[in-house]
């Protein structure tokens, strides 16, 4: 038995990484107020600390390189990375450090941690399903979850706007950030 796993028997913890290429970090958010512009970032790594008797002691770190942000236009992703919105010269990365987990339902919880963005950092609240387990062809074990919230882009200093000459702005301030994540068991 490798010391991994009787680590995880003693404390009932396990550590997953997130698999960047099963899971989507993806955004959305008004445009000018009559429809939504959705988004999405491609490089994102992270761990779970599963507390396997007690979920709600767990812990997330997810990182994303936010020069990965992609909305299939090609000038708005350029307008994204400047210093008018995320500054990825500055400030290459967006961190979520979760600081409890509270069980809703069975299979749901609140997921309460540090989002950081342009190195400000900013409590959120997300809502997370529990997807299940499965083993994968190659003898892993995986897990997904689910995750919704909205934030306020200009408590992260993203305040670029332009106002309509009907009224209104150009982009809305409320932003809706939907993840489906996968991770991978370490040390199986």
């Amino acid at each position: 038995m490798s010391a991994t796993t009787e680590a995880t028997i003693a404390t009932g913890k396990s550590t997953w990484q997130i698999d960047a290429a099963h899971t989507g970090v993806e955004f959305s958010v008004k445009h000018l107020m009559i429809s939504r512009v959705k988004g999405q970032f491609g490089a994102v790594s992270g761990s779970l600390v599963l507390d396997e008797r007690d979920l709600t002691t767990s812990s997330v770190e997810v990182t994303i390189d936010v020069s990965s942000v992609d909305t299939r236009e090609e000038k708005r992703d350029a307008h994204l990375r400047s210093p008018d919105f995320f500054d990825v010269e500055k400030f290459p990365t967006m961190t979520f450090m979760s600081r409890r987990i509270e069980r809703t339902a069975d299979d749901t919880f609140t997921l309460i941690g540090d989002l950081t963005i342009r190195e400000v950092t900013r409590e959120i609240t997300l809502a997370v399903t529990n997807e299940g387990r499965q083993k994968d062809p190659w003898g892993g074990e995986r897990i997904g979850f689910s995750a919704t919230t909205t934030i306020d882009r200009r408590d992260y200093g993203l305040t670029w706007n332009q106002a309509l000459e009907t009224g209104g702005v150009l982009v809305g301030n409320d932003v809706k950030i939907s993840l489906d994540v996968q991770a991978v068991k370490q040390g199986a």
